[in-house]
């Protein structure tokens, strides 16, 4: 099988646990695959240099993921017409590459990216139910039709110019870290989201986004989706949401594997984002030096 016009991005630190099986599973339909690392301390780097067509490329973490990949777009000499965004812990479906292949050669060139479905495996099981399955999410896009906002997390891609399509079948991202590393992960996470929300609430920093969506339905649903919960009072959100995933959206049909997934990202992991927020309002009230020096010396962010 001829391997598509395209260049894989990945961006790693430690991630011994899954590179080999992403690795795997892109590296015979990608034409180069280029892992930009943060000088990882385990086994990654090694296990990709198995791999005949991967480069590794290390780079110091910038602080978020937006600029570490963008930092690659525009460093990186990239001799595809495509780029794919890949996380570690991520591999594509077989139907998704079938349709890859005969979709790409020929996308018409009004065509800028193509928005994918992603799927969740959480703790061994895939999720079929709740939110966690067919997330529309653009990660393949053509040579500078595309870079990342810049963002703290939940960065998205912006199409420069050109039109999104969306594919049928699904990747899936099946992280298999331990709870223990999951809390820490997401405690991190959770300073960072509580950032964002006081920031677009106080103007506290301008992020230099034109946060135009109108190229990507997807992303302005999500977006609306987010600024209507983020108008909802502390905490009981929190609840709501988890009531909405787990109950409306037939998340505990999911047995055990979606209870868990639910609760610990769709009510813990949101109910530490509002005790967040809520401690930075407590500690600073409106003053808005205040919450930048709070951020800063609690939060670990550099502003």
């Amino acid at each position: 099988m001829s391997k598509l016009d395209i260049t894989t991005i990945i961006l790693t630190f430690n991630e011994e646990k899954h590179i080999r099986r992403c690795l795997e599973n892109i590296c015979p339909i990608s034409k180069h695959v280029i892992v930009v690392d943060c000088y990882s301390t385990d086994k990654t780097v090694e296990i990709c240099r198995l791999f005949d067509n991967v480069e590794v490329i290390q780079h110091e973490w910038p602080g978020n993921q937006a600029e570490q990949f963008n930092w690659a777009l525009e460093t990186i000499d990239i001799q595809t017409e495509w780029i794919l965004r890949l996380d570690a812990d991520e591999y594509l479906l077989p139907g998704l590459i079938d349709e890859l292949y005969q979709v790409l050669p020929d996308t018409a060139e009004s065509i800028s990216a193509l928005s994918l479905s992603l799927a969740r495996v959480y703790a061994g099981k895939q999720l079929r139910h709740g939110v966690a399955n067919s997330v529309e999410i653009v990660r393949i896009f053509r040579r500078g039709k595309a870079i990342y906002e810049h963002r703290l997390m939940d960065e998205h891609l912006q199409i420069l110019e050109g039109e999104v399509i969306h594919l049928k079948n699904q990747f899936i991202d099946d992280s298999r870290i331990s709870i223990h590393q999951f809390i820490e992960k997401h405690n991190n996470y959770a300073s960072r989201e509580a950032f964002l929300l006081l920031n677009d609430e106080y103007s506290l920093i301008d992020d230099g986004n034109n946060n135009d969506t109108s190229n990507n339905p997807a992303l302005s649903k999500k977006r609306a989706q987010k600024n209507r919960y983020a108008k909802m009072p502390l905490f009981f959100r929190a609840f709501a949401y988890f009531i909405y995933r787990y109950i409306f959206k037939l998340g505990f049909l999911d047995g055990k594997e979606g209870f868990m997934w639910d609760f610990f990202q769709g009510l813990w992991y949101r109910m530490l984002v509002d005790a967040k927020v809520w401690e930075v309002k407590k500690a600073c009230g409106e003053d808005r030096e205040k919450m930048k020096d709070y951020i800063r010396k609690e939060f670990g962010i550099n502003l």
